[in-house]
This record gives structure tokens, C-alpha cells and sequence, in this order.
């Protein structure tokens, strides 16, 4: 599977051709279309077609269009395109590649890849350039892309409510594939992602999020579920990563919940890669073999799920253990409170489990990983039919009091909602901090980057410092990877997050 998916990428890429882009790209081209009449059938959106057909559609909103479309030809600059658009406008990109960072920052804007006989528009990093797309507008799609070869991230929300992320093939894009950063009320669909040495999917500190039918493959971690709330990971298909579907806690970070997640109906199978991710970052952490990891994170359900051949273990119950070199967080409850164990199909799971499972198993008077198990010992979760499993650590739960979660179509809510900043009333620099830095800075222990504390160390009573370097930083330690550029953020916006940084103490 893996080399005809590597296959059909390098066509795509040869298909696609490579073009030598200057500094002066010229503009693209502006069609300006009427708006959609509201009584036009053939226009209505997918709630109204739903309606008229007599169904009830879930996930049916999009985001809104005012008519204006402007196309990008191969040769021209997506990001000039961005900056032409009004909002509610929908940025065609026509095949070809484009060596470039999208940074959008305004409503309602759609970047919609045209795929031709099987060419795609490409997105290239080369190896040099940090993130591909990266927006923080209300309101935002991005469809049928191919990013490759960034350093950072491939798509990254900071925090952008009401998105919508399909129908993009990612291939090696460096920590994440895709992010969404303090986001609600979105949508991670229909993607193939792949190589990455973090997460192919992680859903940070957000709201209201459902990750349906993606494929992720040869990835640290599969799909990751991070200090977010009403999150549902449905119908994906995880394979081959090292861990295939986690939801947890990170100590440090500025929101300290994770909860009322459920994951059903994926096919979690032979999650055996070997761990690539950078030494000392939390996911270092994770053993090989792991179908699903929960760490501190309440209310998950497990339901209807094909969890196969996952030499460590098929699913994982436990708290801030192991995250080994992460500083406890006292505002954070360590324990994955209330799990819920539906009905799933396991198989052949635990059969060779890496050395930090064997050692826990050996305290235990066990050799083979079992289908489920809960490290704490839980007294609060529940379980459908037990003696189906092989089990360890779960003596104490019960009885679940239900079978499924059908009632649950979705977890988006079915209209747009406010921007975070109005939503929630923050300040520009703690809106900046939790929904740029936070993704790869916590407290007081290690992600990606070094932890608050150590930054606050350095900087003390300098901000101004702080501020000038995320706009240009420099690689100081190897031990870390290189920090991408914010210089998309004003300076007044960076210098406002360098101050509620230095001014944090937990």
C-alpha cells in the first residue's frame, strides 16, 4: 500500500512540473462573478439541498462566498492572490507548484486547489521553508492540495474558528501535517497525510471538531486529540505510525481540559513504526505498537472500532506518566476520568511489545500486551462485554448504561460561530500566545520548543527581544528543531504576546 501511494505521489509531482518562480510574480487573475441568488436551487448550500431532498444533513455548512473568484496560474503567487481577495472570495490555484507561505488573516476566504487529469496543485517547501499554509480568519477552507517537503507545519490555524480542511494529500511536512491551533467548530476531512515526525493530525486547545475519513500513515503519531473538548475521530483509516489515535493532556499549557471525546469507527492497524519523533518532544514518549494512547483525558469513548496488530498494545488508559520529561501541571487532573468502552473488534494486538510496555507488563506477571489497559486502575469507567478482551488494569470498572453513541452525528455546531476574540473576549497578546505560541511552547515542560520558563529565563524583562526574534529567529540549540518565522504577525501583536508570555507563572 505505502509504495503505490509513494507511487502515485511522484506522479502527481511529475505531472504537476516544477516552476522557478522570481520576485516578480505577476498578478493573478480577478473574475468577479455575481452573487448567488438565494432562490437559485443549483446555488443553495448543502443544509438547503438537504432539505429539499428530505433528508437531514450533518456537517452541512460551508464557508461563505460573496461571488468573487480569483485564479492562480502556475507561475503566479497564491499569497498575492490572499492579499487581493476581499472576504467571502474563493482563490482557485490551477496545477502547477508554488514555492511560497500562505498566511491568511482574513473572513471567510476559500483556497480551492483545481485537480486536472490527476495534476495537482503543488505546494513545495524545498526543504527551507517552515509552513505552508497558515491562517487565523474566521471562517475558512482549504481544499485539494498537495504540500510537501515544509519544515514546520503544512496547514496551521491559529486560532481560526468555523474551518474546513479536505481532500489534501500532505506528504512530509516536518512537525505537523495538519493543526488547527484554538480553534471551533471545525472540519478535518477526507485527507491523506503522511511521513510526519509529530502528529499527521493534531487538533490543539479547541472546540466542537470532528476528524472524519482521513488516512494517516508512517507518521509519529496518527490522529492527536490535545487539551480539546467535543472532539469526534470517525471512519479514519491509521496505520502504520507509531501511536495511531491518541487524545490527552499536555502538562503546561494554558488550557488544562481535555474531554467528551469519542472515537469510533476507525481501522487503527499495525501502528508499529519505529518512534522519529525529536528527541526530548512528548511524543518521543510513545511506545511503538500503541493502537490508541489516552492520557489524562475524561469522558472518551471507544466505540466500533477495528484495532489490529498493534504489537505494544491495542488501547491505553493513563496519566501524566508517561510523559516522562513533562513537569506535572497542578491545575490539571492527571487521570483519564470516566472512560467508556463500547463495543470493538480487537485482534492480534500486544504480540511483541517495546521495551517500555514489557517492563510495565513484567510488574505485572505478563508477557503479551493486552487489548485494553488502564496503567491507573480507574473505578469510574465502564466496559461492554469484558470477557471479549484481553485486559489489564480494568478490575474496577462496570457496566456501560449504553451501547452507542448514534444520537451523536456530529460534534460542530450548525452555525458559523464568533471569532475567538470576540467570543471570548481576550486581549491581543493572550489570544496570540494561546493560539500561536502554545502550540509548540508549554510551561514548564518540553514540546517542540523549549518551555516558557526557560524563555522567561533568557528574556527576563526584555519582550522587545522576544518579539524581534519570532519575527526572525535563529537556530541556537541542536536539540531543538528550528523555530518558524511569525513575521506574519505585526509587531504589535508580538511584542503584546512577549509580554503575556513573561508575564505567566503557570
Amino acid at each position: 500500500m505505502n509504495k503505490i501511494l509513494a507511487a502515485v505521489g511522484a506522479l502527481v509531482l511529475l505531472g504537476a512540473g516544477y516552476y522557478l518562480g522570481n520576485a516578480n510574480q505577476p498578478e493573478p487573475t480577478v473574475i468577479k462573478v455575481p452573487a448567488p441568488s438565494r432562490g437559485d436551487f443549483a446555488s443553495a448550500g448543502a443544509s438547503e439541498v438537504a432539505a429539499a431532498a428530505g433528508k437531514v444533513s450533518v456537517r452541512a455548512w460551508e464557508t461563505p462566498t460573496s461571488g468573487e473568484v480569483i485564479i492562480v496560474k502556475d507561475g503566479e503567487s497564491i499569497q498575492e492572490a490572499v492579499k487581493a481577495a476581499e472576504p467571502g472570495a474563493v482563490i482557485k490555484i490551477m496545477p502547477g507548484t508554488y514555492r511560497e507561505t500562505v498566511y491568511v488573516d482574513k473572513d471567510n476566504i476559500t483556497l480551492s486547489g483545481v485537480i486536472e487529469q490527476g495534476n495537482y496543485p503543488v505546494m513545495h517547501g524545498e526543504g527551507v521553508r517552515n509552513d505552508a499554509v497558515l491562517y487565523s480568519g474566521n471562517g475558512f477552507t482549504v481544499e485539494n492540495l498537495y504540500i510537501t517537503k515544509y519544515k514546520g507545519n503544512a496547514i496551521m490555524g491559529q486560532a481560526g474558528n468555523n474551518y474546513i480542511i479536505r481532500n489534501n494529500i500532505i506528504v512530509d511536512t516536518g512537525v505537523y501535517g495538519i493543526f488547527p491551533q484554538l480553534g471551533k467548530n471545525g472540519i478535518v476531512a477526507h485527507n491523506v497525510i503522511s511521513g510526519i515526525e509529530d502528529a499527521a493530525i493534531y487538533v490543539g486547545m479547541s472546540d466542537n471538531v470532528d476528524v472524519v475519513y482521513n488516512q494517516v500513515f508512517d507518521s509519529v503519531a496518527g490522529i492527536e486529540i490535545e487539551n480539546s473538548r467535543s472532539a469526534l475521530v470517525e471512519g479514519n483509516f491509521v496505520y502504520n505510525n507509531t501511536g495511531g489515535i491518541l487524545a490527552f493532556i499536555t502538562p503546561g499549557l494554558p488550557i488544562k481540559t481535555c474531554g467528551d471525546v469519542i472515537i469510533r469507527n476507525n481501522f487503527v492497524v499495525d501502528n508499529n513504526h519505529e518512534n522519529f519523533a525529536i528527541p526530548g518532544s512528548l511524543v518521543s514518549n510513545i511506545p511503538p505498537g500503541t493502537g490508541m494512547l489516552v492520557m489524562a483525558c475524561d469522558d472518551v469513548v471507544i466505540e466500533q472500532n477495528i484495532i489490529s496488530g498493534n504489537d505494544s498494545v491495542g488501547v491505553l488508559f493513563t496519566d501524566f506518566s508517561l510523559a516522562g520529561n513533562a513537569a506535572t501541571d497542578p491545575d490539571a487532573d492527571p487521570n483519564p476520568n470516566r472512560p467508556k468502552i463500547l463495543n470493538n473488534i480487537m485482534q492480534d494486538n500486544g504480540k511483541n511489545p517495546a521495551p517500555l510496555v514489557r517492563a510495565f507488563l513484567a510488574t505485572q506477571l505478563q508477557t503479551r500486551g493486552p487489548d485494553f489497559v488502564d496503567t491507573v486502575g480507574m473505578d469510574d469507567g465502564c466496559i461492554l462485554n469484558p470477557e471479549r478482551f484481553r485486559t489489564l488494569g480494568l478490575d474496577k470498572y462496570g457496566d456501560c448504561d449504553f451501547a452507542n453513541t448514534r444520537t451523536v452525528l456530529t460534534y460542530t455546531l450548525p452555525e458559523p460561530v464568533p471569532p475567538r476574540v470576540n467570543e471570548t473576549n481576550m486581549e491581543k497578546g493572550k489570544l496570540a500566545y494561546y493560539g500561536v505560541c502554545a502550540g509548540c511552547h508549554a510551561y514548564g515542560s518540553r514540546m517542540i520548543g523549549p518551555p516558557t520558563q526557560i524563555i522567561q529565563a533568557l528574556y527576563m524583562d526584555n519582550p522587545e527581544g522576544i518579539a524581534a526574534y519570532a519575527a526572525n529567529p535563529v537556530r541556537k540549540r541542536d536539540d531543538y528543531p528550528e523555530m518558524p518565522p511569525q513575521a506574519h504577525l505585526d509587531e504589535e501583536t508580538r511584542l503584546a504576546a512577549a509580554k503575556f508570555m513573561l508575564g505567566l507563572t503557570r
